[in-house]
């Protein structure tokens, strides 16, 4: 393996509770309807394709308006706490002393630029792609795609580290190997997980042994 691509959201940062909490807030007051798969079918999205679909759900503003205000909320909220997962500094810069590391986020520019520069850890990624930049989001491949062209590798000289179902996909896709990182609250579908080349319940089990192996 020459490169090592992390998601960010449930990989290195806890944020799909406060995604969750924002988002559906943001429904309620605006005159949607939150369903039960909602929360599900967000994970991977990129900020056009869940802006659109909160429109769906019923909220009575343009999509470009929806997406400005969450991503506002979800700033304000980073910035008065940063929720990292337990030991994701030190995943980080560990599997950087061996790989070259990427990142291919669902996340917006902004708030990628937000929790990068709030963690210290901006300047251990040598590229970092928002699916804001690309034509499509996960579960298609073409974040991960991205960050492989720029890094200067080959999708299967990469391995990808995921949590969420679509993430899973996106990376498989992609041809990468992928690591599941699970997350206690929101677990990958099985056949989803079923993708994953190596599983594991923590990042401090995410060693470049692990990787190489």
């Amino acid at each position: 393996m020459e490169a090592c691509v992390f998601d960010l959201d449930g990989v290195l940062v806890d944020s799909e509770p406060v995604w969750e909490e924002v988002r559906r807030a943001f429904v309620a007051e605006h005159g949607g309807t939150w369903q039960d798969d909602t929360q599900s079918r967000l994970m991977g999205m990129s900020t056009a394709e869940w802006a659109s679909y909160l429109h769906e759900l019923g909220v009575r503003l343009p999509p470009d308006e929806i997406a400005r205000q969450v991503v506002d909320r979800m700033a304000e909220r980073y910035r008065a706490h940063l929720p990292l997962m337990k030991g994701a500094p030190e995943a980080v810069r560990r599997l950087g002393d061996h790989f070259t590391l990427g990142l291919a986020s669902s996340s917006p520019r902004r708030l990628i630029d937000v929790v990068l520069e709030s963690s210290d850890l901006h300047d251990c990624f040598d590229a970092t792609v928002s699916t804001e930049e690309v034509d499509r989001g996960k579960p298609a491949p073409d974040g991960y795609l991205k960050v492989a062209r720029l890094l200067g590798v080959d999708p299967d000289e990469c391995v990808a580290v995921e949590d969420s179902s679509n993430g899973l996909r996106s990376a498989d896709a992609a041809g990468m190997r992928v690591v599941a990182v699970l997350h206690p609250r929101y677990p990958p579908a099985p056949d989803a997980l079923v993708l994953a080349w190596r599983i594991v319940e923590r990042l401090d089990a995410l060693t470049p042994e692990l990787l190489d192996g």
